[in-house]
């Protein structure tokens, strides 16, 4: 699924038109983890199990008085398919050499091989309908081995929801019981992939290493679109964020309805085109979008360029917190290998270079949660006095005094 698909035009278009522990991410990581035998209680159809806690998770320590906050990075993906170009066990590979956690919004129907779509009922769509392409078969099956991998090295496994219906009618129409039906399916059809798959009873194929009821606390909807409906139902289901928003301010995070708001942030591009817009949403589409304008297929003369431009502008939205405020950076990315891959390349060397820093925590949604959670309430109200870009006025040591 290289070049441009009718999922990936769709996504995000309407927006572009518009510490923990030591060390730099993980404690005590072990990147051989993700091979280790954990069975576990076999859930349902086996396509699940309660392996006991997630390994190589952080555990979350509360600010001194007059300590610099550490400066947390998340790296997420939206669909997170396993496919042939092998960006899936690229990045989990380049996570392990930086000690780093990340967030995979897994797409349930990336669990359903298409020749099952029909078991797919998306709200206010036809049956079987979806704007993003079903997996085969042993796509599926690879994608779930991935996933399997990826917790076992200490990443989340969040949802990016199924059928990835935008515009007009699209997400932005539904309701919170259109929202509690699609989450519902979502997680069904990832705990059911070894029936789908015809795997069942195969003890040599092995489960997915969590329970995706607990596991699942947190999504990226589809487009940036629908957060309003989605919000309700995601508190009633007791999640903890939503990562929905689009063109946040790189700020501290607050809560609505009880989850954490992680929006997708916009970060200073200065060499933007004639015509448009000195920013970008942090995510490789919304990029490629500025200097495209869709086209994942442009000139490979200026491949250099907008590789050095997107690895820039992840560069500045870090250094504008880094130096700063330390709010956190959200950085959204697709396993695609558009315009030759430059926006691989791109994020595989922002992050490099943003891991060599100190005080770096290059964490998943779920370890910033855990953090902010055990941060004092007023210590995190006070961070979110301090706006992009503007340092504490007379240094951290009395701007979080007692």
């Amino acid at each position: 699924m290289s070049g441009l698909s009718r999922r990936e035009f769709l996504e995000y278009a309407s927006v572009a038109v518009l510490g923990i522990g030591l060390g730099r991410g993980l404690t005590g990581y072990d990147p051989a983890a993700g091979s280790s035998d954990r069975t576990g209680r076999l859930i349902g159809d086996g396509s699940t199990a309660d392996t006991g806690p997630q390994p190589h998770q952080p555990v979350p320590e509360r600010l001194e008085p007059g300590q610099t906050p550490p400066q947390f990075v998340v790296f997420s993906w939206d669909g997170a398919a396993n496919l042939d170009t092998g960006l899936f066990p690229r990045f989990r590979s380049l996570a392990a050499e930086y000690g780093a956690a990340m967030t995979f919004f897994l797409s349930g129907i990336y669990a359903l091989p298409s020749e099952h779509r029909m078991l797919y009922a998306p709200p206010r769509h036809p049956v079987g309908a979806s704007d993003i392409e079903f997996l085969s078969t042993a796509e599926v099956v690879a994608t779930m081995s991935e996933v399997r991998a990826a917790w076992l090295d200490g990443h989340e496994i969040g949802t990016h929801f199924n059928g990835h219906f935008c515009g007009d009618d699209g997400v932005a129409l539904w309701t919170p019981a259109d929202w509690a039906d699609e989450i519902a399916q979502a997680k069904r059809f990832v705990q059911t992939w070894k029936t789908t798959t015809g795997l069942t009873g195969r003890p040599d194929v092995a489960p997915l290493p969590f329970d995706y009821e607990r596991e699942l606390i947190g999504g990226r909807t589809p487009c940036l679109q629908g957060q309003e409906g989605l919000l309700p139902t995601a508190a009633a289901l007791g999640w903890k964020y939503d990562a929905s928003s689009p063109g946040g301010v790189q700020v501290w995070p607050d809560q609505r309805l009880g989850l954490w708001n992680f929006p997708l942030q916009a970060v200073p591009f200065p060499d933007a085109p004639a015509g448009k817009a000195r920013h970008a949403l942090a995510m490789d589409y919304n990029i490629m979008y500025k200097q495209t304008n869709g086209d994942t297929d442009g000139d490979p003369g200026m491949y250099p360029t907008w590789r050095a431009q997107a690895r820039d502008a992840y560069l500045a939205g870090f250094e504008r917190a880094y130096t700063t405020n330390r709010a956190p950076l959200f950085i959204g990315n697709h396993f695609e290998q558009w315009n030759g891959g430059i926006y691989m390349d791109a994020i595989e060397e922002a992050l490099g270079r943003i891991a060599e820093q100190p005080d770096v925590r290059l964490v998943s949604f779920r370890q910033l949660v855990a953090w902010l959670e055990a941060q004092d309430p007023a210590t995190l109200a006070r961070l979110r006095t301090l706006s992009p870009g503007q340092p504490p006025p007379d240094g951290w040591r009395a701007f979080l005094a007692p």
